[in-house]
């Protein structure tokens, strides 16, 4: 959904992902499929609502020497989650969590999550698209991604280490660097897109969510979407487990 934000208050090196929604151009991104697929779920398959902030930010201006205007300073908010939690524990996300009845609607709820596991200022955070749900099957998640954009970063840190344990703000040149993608491939079959960065391995929602992203965002170089690795492997390679 297009959010109606003011005529050029979105950096036009942020247009693609602003104005298109995710997709796979490669066939390797099974979490793109998910958005649909809530429609097949059994209704006795109950979901619950939740939002991530997937949080860019950068210069305003666009760098005229990078594919697709990428300014060099470009990054995303990324944190590691707690390894002492329930679900997804230890893995690399992007901020955010289940619907409160406090909450007035998704974005609502990705910032109030953000906020309370980064202590980042909401009001800093400009949201410029929300994606399609994407239903996630080990949690039974309803997941819609928010798009947004820092035009001024603030200090962000592990608010709470029940929560997570890591919170960095991942360079986009090197998410875009074909040296650090490859696929992966679980030992229950699953196989989708990855990122080796800053000694961490991004898979599953969240790479595939970042690769859907990159694929429409004029800022991509080609990579290998060949090169598949073993899951286990790969997170053992930096010192992750599943």
């Amino acid at each position: 959904m297009r959010l109606e934000v003011p005529a050029g208050s979105v950096p036009e090196w942020l247009r693609g992902v602003a104005e298109h929604d995710p997709e796979d151009p490669t066939g390797t991104n099974p979490v793109l499929s998910r958005t649909t697929m809530r429609r097949f779920v059994s209704a006795a398959v109950r979901s619950r609502d939740a939002s991530v902030l997937v949080l860019f930010s950068g210069s305003v201006q666009s760098d005229p020497q990078a594919r697709g205007g990428l300014p060099a300073d470009a990054d995303v908010l990324l944190t590691q989650r707690a390894a002492t939690l329930r679900q997804h524990s230890g893995q690399v996300a992007f901020p955010g969590g289940g619907v409160e009845p406090q909450d007035t609607g998704p974005i609502s709820t990705a910032l109030r999550e953000a906020q309370e596991e980064t202590g980042l200022d909401p009001q800093s955070v400009e949201p410029i698209r929300v994606l399609p749900k994407i239903f996630v099957p080990p949690s039974r998640f309803d997941v819609t991604p928010i798009v947004a954009y820092w035009r001024t970063p603030g200090e962000v840190g592990v608010v709470s280490e029940t929560e997570a344990s890591r919170v960095v703000r991942v360079p986009i040149a090197d998410l875009i660097d074909p040296a650090n993608r490859f696929v992966v491939r679980h030992p229950l079959g699953y196989m989708g897109p990855a990122f080796a960065v800053d000694g961490m391995l991004v898979w599953g929602f969240t790479a595939g969510v970042l690769a859907g992203l990159l694929a429409v965002s004029g800022w991509e170089h080609e990579w290998d979407h060949h090169d598949v690795r073993d899951l286990q492997a790969s997170l053992a390679a930096v010192g992750m487990t599943l």
